[in-house]
């Protein structure tokens, strides 16, 4: 996969920070993010961070002339940490959804998604309708948490539980301590294509779409959402579609369209 390049990141205090940043200065971007959360923020090997939204957002801040920081904080923790100004902004393929455009802002939308269940091959569950009496798993405070909170009722779902990331959700599912894990399709797609033991065994629509989150009404969203209407509009992020999803989006997707910043309906 050809990846864009990137200034190694540095542990410090138990930040990660990167990008322009060094660990010696306060950034003047601090962004939140959930690593872990493949394929969108991501350690390699060597402790580089990469991702969609890691080169989204290095891209953003180059456009307005600013360093940036990534803070590492779990998905659950950064709506607060955005609400109290810890961060300035916050990504983590997070779904923009009325209720949280009371609290927060969102940049205009740039992916299109979808729930999905994932399980095991040889697991026997080959989609929603066979998950009665079994165990789910979920990221806190995600829409797939908040989906299995509304509707799993309907599917006879026994019991859920509750993940930091796709990391520790993934050695549950593989290790039989749940049945199945549902979470984005883009993040799942991407995970299991090299891994024959596990399965997207079923796409759950919703019609998500994803953006960069800020304190209600931050100047900075206004000013990010300009910058992602250029790089709409000179091809970039369906360049970062492509590098990291190996396709080219389709022009009816927010990862093309120009669209306006999203407001409570």
């Amino acid at each position: 996969m050809k990846l864009f390049s990137y200034v190694a990141a540095s542990v410090v205090g138990g930040v990660l920070a990167m990008g322009v940043a060094s660990s010696a200065n306060a950034a003047d971007l601090t962004v939140g993010a959930n690593i872990g959360n493949v394929p969108w923020e991501f350690e390699t090997a060597d402790g580089t961070v990469v991702g969609f939204e890691v080169d989204l957002v290095n891209e953003i801040a180059k456009r307005l002339g600013k360093s940036v920081e990534f803070v590492n904080i779990p998905f659950n923790g950064l709506f607060p940490a955005v609400q109290s100004g810890r961060i300035d902004m916050a990504v983590s393929s997070i779904t923009i959804t009325d209720k949280r455009l009371e609290s927060v802002t969102f940049a205009q939308p740039y992916y299109d998604s979808d729930q999905s269940l994932t399980a095991t091959a040889a697991g026997g569950v080959t989609g929603l309708d066979a998950m009665k009496g079994k165990v789910v798993g979920v990221d806190t405070g995600s829409t797939g948490d908040m989906w299995v909170t509304k509707n799993g009722g309907e599917y006879g779902i026994e019991d859920v539980r509750r993940y930091e990331g796709l990391s520790p959700a993934m050695l549950d599912l593989t290790a039989g301590r749940i049945d199945g894990y549902i979470s984005d399709i883009p993040a799942l797609l991407y995970y299991v294509k090299d891994k024959p033991s596990l399965k997207v065994v079923e796409r759950i629509t919703t019609g998500e779409k994803y953006s960069i989150m800020f304190n209600k009404d931050a100047p900075l969203a206004t000013e990010v959402n300009d910058v992602i209407t250029e790089l709409k509009k000179e091809g970039f992020i369906a360049g970062l579609h492509e590098t990291w999803f190996g396709a080219v989006p389709e022009d009816t997707t927010s990862t093309v369209k120009v669209l306006d910043m999203p407001t409570l309906k």
